[in-house]
């Protein structure tokens, strides 16, 4: 097969492992910098271009789309979605998940459990925000963060309120989410492809920090996760119509709860954790699936 990936960054580990997988079991894989990809949107002849050369021959594409550029890279991948070149995951499922408000009100709606959440746009309702999560300690959190940037916790009421109004006094949409204390600063990544939990880690934060993001200094290792979180993790997946994802779970009094559905899950702290190869089983996975127009939307979400 011809794989396409999109990505920026080519000496990324999971870029790196994606491409060795791929490499390894007899594919050509080219990465292709998804921001200087440009396009001819023609009635019944979608185009694309990259150095001035036409990109076409590929049977899947791999994206790996920055959140900094989510609104162009979904669109070049709807480009090729239209080509009828299958994608590892879709450009509307993508979008779900990168919306934050959205895809909780998705996994809400199918009765996922999460923590509990409050969204509003006037700062004069932080009190009732507050109250609605059950007060401080609370987790305020940017709609457009990513890897733990831009995730607050307000330990007390005047801290978390102050936080609030700073943030929606600068027009900035944020959710307001309870602190799952019992937690203890861990979290679980679980890495799940069609359907099933490749592997799964535990994530801890370096001491005296919440967050237990492995870019903000924390700590990984391989975990045994009961039966209730693999389906959790396998049906956030499924909802958000990710085919790949790193499911985001804290452990909570009642059961998992999800704080987050990656797209783009990242390899190497799942890999080094566990020892399990998930990039062979993602190429794999292409393998199996990749077929012309079998797309779901076909670009036309």
């Amino acid at each position: 097969m011809k794989i396409a990936m999109l990505a920026r960054n080519p000496t990324l580990y999971s870029h790196k492992r994606l491409v060795e997988a791929a490499e390894a079991r007899g594919h050509e894989i080219d990465i292709i910098n998804t921001i200087r990809v440009y396009m001819n949107i023609t009635s019944h002849n979608p185009e694309l271009y990259y150095n001035g050369e036409r990109l076409t021959g590929y049977d899947a594409v791999i994206p790996r789309i920055g959140a900094s550029i989510t609104f162009y890279g979904l669109a070049v991948l709807r480009q090729f979605e239209m080509m009828h070149v299958y994608p590892l995951n879709e450009s509307v499922a993508i979008g779900r998940s990168r919306d934050k408000l959205r895809s909780l009100q998705l996994l809400a709606r199918e009765g996922i459990g999460l923590p509990v959440t409050a969204f509003a746009h006037d700062a004069r309702q932080t009190d009732q925000i507050l109250e609605l999560v059950g007060g401080a300690p609370a987790v305020i959190k940017l709609l457009e963060g990513t890897q733990g940037i831009g995730v607050v916790l307000g330990e007390t009421e005047k801290s978390a309120k102050s936080v609030i109004e700073a943030f929606r006094g600068a027009n900035v949409n944020i959710l307001v989410q309870e602190f799952i204390k019992e937690a203890g600063g861990s979290d679980i990544r679980a890495l799940v492809c069609d359907g099933k939990v490749l592997a799964a880690m535990q994530r801890t934060g370096a001491p005296g920090e919440f967050r237990s993001n492995l870019h903000r200094g924390g700590s990984a290792k391989q975990i045994r996760i009961t039966p209730e979180e693999r389906s959790t993790a396998v049906r956030a997946a499924r909802v958000l119509g990710l085919n790949v994802a790193g499911v985001d779970m804290l452990r909570s009094h009642h059961g998992p709860v999800v704080m987050e559905v990656n797209s783009s899950p990242g390899l190497e702290g799942v890999e080094t954790a566990t020892g399990i190869d998930v990039a062979d089983k993602i190429i794999r996975f292409i393998e199996e699936n990749a077929r012309p127009a079998r797309t779901k939307t076909r670009g036309r979400g």
